[in-house]
């Protein structure tokens, strides 16, 4: 997911996004730790995604607070 992407989604959707990521990776890691996965790349992707998520969240609420 790009940071455009994540720009523009409204407050409600970053946070039902990041539930939604979150519950990926872990799915992804749980996978992993059975049986090693095609693509393990993809567990990096969703950290940064996650991480983009968190820092749209967090520059939204300082903004909200100046």
């Amino acid at each position: 997911m790009k940071n455009s992407e994540i720009k523009a989604l409204s407050s409600e959707e970053l946070k039902e996004k990041l539930n939604t990521e979150r519950s990926n990776m872990q799915n992804l890691r749980f996978a992993h730790a059975i049986s090693p996965l095609e693509n393990p790349m993809k567990i990096r992707e969703s950290k940064r995604t996650i991480a983009r998520l968190h820092t749209e969240i967090n520059s939204r609420e300082s903004q909200a607070n100046s």
